[in-house]
């Protein structure tokens, strides 16, 4: 750089630089225009070599960028995994404690029990009459014997249509009947409460209001027509309300009905006599104890022969012997022995059922997959079961899945982990699918609950799916890929006859629709950056390697043509914003097309005209706009690149990966004429 250039870089520099003055003085020492234009080209000059410098510092560094980024997104993953496993741990610590406050409560409830003994119901009178006493109104309620008080406690009532608060109100649970009073604002003396309302307990019922904040800890009495909602201090104090109601009214249901057997006359029935002497009596057949073979020694040895199996757990065994049972009585009357060794029989098959059933339960080890199941599930079925077989064979097996799931740890690359859960589940699926279908093959009936268990298990795989690909933020093409993988594995299920891919795509349908119109709207931001600074001028890649790099991605793109656009050495006759943006939108175009769903067609289908409508425009606005011929014509080349190569490319590859032409890339693309180069008028490219 020449002496004047230094002086004029390190005046440019200086911290005290004003670049009013600057002009001001510039202008009074200048003879003319023409010094004006001199210097106006020195500093142009010096901009483009402050720029190519930039460049050479960006392309210098460019790979210690590319690694730093790597880095910070390692450093999130694991940051998130901290996070998932801190979770995990509070969980843990939480139910912990819970137990052992469970656990300490029972213990202290016990020993209360024991050092306090249950009040007398005289007691509880003498307590419901010092309480009503501050109840104005409520002198009658006593007037009935052997009432006595059960619960009392404040509550607050809330409107049952607006949710508003109302009142608060003092509510005395009594063993026939339930008292609402409401709080006076002026106490007189020891009077606090005015009586409201009294309901029979059999007049009402009680039912859990579920929580949603800040609405919560409540519950609702509904009496034909009418309902009162409640809301409790607290979550205890709600349990104890519905658990304490609900054993009252047990226990005024159970003390009637006990008073109307004691209220029925026991008179001795006297034997009707006939008279007619053609009248035959038609008496059940008498069986003789001889009747039914019931002394053989397998038989009398039968119950006990059942507690050893089941003690045993020899299943098989127990339900060989009670199908051997079954054959001997099938045509055989059923007498008085036979009821008493049926009766017998039945508690040791409850003995049986409940055993195989706790075998099934999720809380048994889920270790050794469906295949540990079936033994448990086929003697089940021949206890005549198979409903509640299916149904316990269903929720183990999802419990194993979600444990699976959940022991998944999140790794730092997103592929990784998504190829892991795919792995995970589908096999787990199929496993599940074949086991279902060899256990429960005589029982068609049960394979509408297969299917219906198989979908909610697809929901639980894509929220575990989604909450690493979509709420992460992951690229576009990240997300094409583990979407791609998600599919695969679905495809496997067909060789058992389960297809869930229209499942599956139902249920990633949303997520992949807003990932697709985030980064339309980062491709046309990018683009409309990179078109406020456009110069319109070739680009110079410095370098053959570039340029043969260039030459190749333009050829991945499918844009074969693009050898004519190059110049000679390292030139290209296009303008850097046209060829990063057919790059961007390409590369949108192949994503998009990975993650095409029937129902996205028109999602994607717009967002690429929105993004090409950008480009369009910005061409045709410089075009209209721009004054010096060189670069008219440097515009209307590349103008001709857009529509006579890009577009055309586009529609091919749309048409390619969906199977049927797009109707509004075509009408976009006529609508854009192609321009000619004339100097001499304002050419329009739309």
């Amino acid at each position: 750089m020449s002496e004047t250039g230094n002086r004029l870089r390190k005046l440019l520099e200086s911290p005290n630089f004003d670049p009013q003055n600057y002009v001001k003085q510039l202008s009074q020492q200048s003879d003319g225009d023409r010094d004006l234009q001199e210097h106006r080209q020195k500093i142009q000059n010096l901009a483009d070599e402050t720029a190519q410098n930039l460049k050479k510092n960006v392309y210098k560094n460019y790979r210690q960028f590319i690694e730093t980024a790597k880095e910070i997104s390692y450093l999130e993953s694991e940051m998130y995994q901290l996070s998932h496993i801190l979770t995990e741990q509070k969980s843990i610590m939480e139910s912990i404690t819970q137990a052992l406050l469970i656990s300490d409560k029972d213990e202290t409830s016990k020993e209360m029990q024991a050092a306090f003994p249950k009040e007398t119901e005289e007691v509880k009178q003498r307590t419901l009459t010092s309480l009503l006493e501050k109840v104005e109104g409520g002198k009658n309620i006593m007037d009935t014997p052997g009432r006595h008080l059960v619960y009392n406690g404040d509550l607050v009532e809330f409107d049952v249509d607006n949710m508003a608060q109302i009142q608060k109100v003092h509510a005395f649970l009594m063993n026939d009947c339930l008292l609402i009073s409401t709080w006076l604002p002026n106490r007189r003396g020891a009077v606090k409460y005015k009586y409201n309302a009294l309901y029979d307990l059999e007049s009402f019922a009680v039912v859990n209001v579920k929580d949603n904040p800040p609405m919560k800890d409540m519950f609702k009495i509904l009496m034909f027509p009418d309902s009162r909602i409640f809301q409790a201090e607290n979550s205890k104090i709600k349990k104890e309300w519905l658990e304490i109601l609900d054993e009252t009214k047990k226990n005024k249901v159970s003390k009637d009905q006990h008073k109307k057997e004691e209220e029925v006359p026991t008179s001795p029935v006297r034997a009707e006599v006939s008279t007619n002497p053609f009248d035959v009596e038609d008496d059940e057949p008498a069986y003789t104890e001889e009747s039914v073979n019931l002394s053989l020694e397998w038989i009398q040895e039968l119950p006990e022969d059942l507690d050893v199996c089941i003690a045993q757990r020899d299943f098989e065994g127990a339900v060989d012997l009670l199908d051997k049972l079954n054959e001997y009585l099938k045509d055989q009357p059923v007498t008085p022995r036979v009821k008493e060794l049926r009766a017998k029989v039945d508690e040791r098959v409850r003995q049986l059922t409940e055993v195989l059933v706790f075998e099934l339960s999720p809380d048994r080890s889920l270790r050794g997959g469906p295949k540990a199941t079936r033994r448990a599930v086929s003697q089940l079925i021949r206890l005549g079961q198979s409903t509640k077989a299916c149904e316990l064979f269903l929720k183990n097996r999802a419990a194993a899945v979600q444990t699976a799931i959940r022991q998944l740890r999140i790794e730092g690359a997103t592929l990784l982990y998504i190829h892991k859960l795919c792995n995970i589940f589908f096999t787990s699926l199929l496993e599940t699918a074949k086991e279902f279908e060899m256990d429960f093959a005589g029982n068609t009936g049960c394979y509408s609950a297969f299917v219906v268990w198989s979908r909610s298990a697809m929901r639980m795989f894509v929220d575990a799916f989604s909450k690493q690909v979509f709420d992460s933020k992951e690229s576009l093409s990240t997300a094409a890929e583990c979407v791609k993988v998600a599919k695969e594995h679905c495809q496997q299920l067909t060789e058992i006859g389960l297809d869930l891919t229209f499942t599956l795509q139902s249920l990633l349908v949303k997520d992949i629709k807003a990932a697709l119109l985030s980064y339309k709207d980062i491709i046309m931001e990018a683009t409309k950056h990179r078109n406020s600074e456009e110069m319109w001028r070739r680009m110079n890649l410095m370098t053959p390697e570039a340029l043969t790099k260039l030459k190749d991605e333009m050829r991945t793109c499918g844009i074969g043509s693009f050898e004519q656009y190059t110049g000679d050495d390292c030139w290209v006759n296009l303008s850097y914003t046209i060829v990063a943006f057919t790059k961007q939108m390409m590369s949108f175009l192949e994503e998009g097309l990975k993650l095409y769903f029937p129902e996205l067609h028109m999602v994607l289908l717009e967002s690429l005209r929105e993004i090409i409508l950008v480009a369009v425009q910005h061409v045709d606005y410089s075009l209209r706009c721009e004054q010096d011929p060189e670069k008219k014509t440097f515009i209307v080349q590349n103008a001709s690149f857009l529509h006579d190569t890009v577009l055309p490319v586009v529609e091919r590859r749309f048409e390619e990966g969906v199977g049927k032409p797009a109707k509004q890339l075509q009408d976009l693309r006529k609508s854009t004429r192609p321009v000619r180069v004339n100097p001499e008028s304002t050419t329009s490219m739309v």
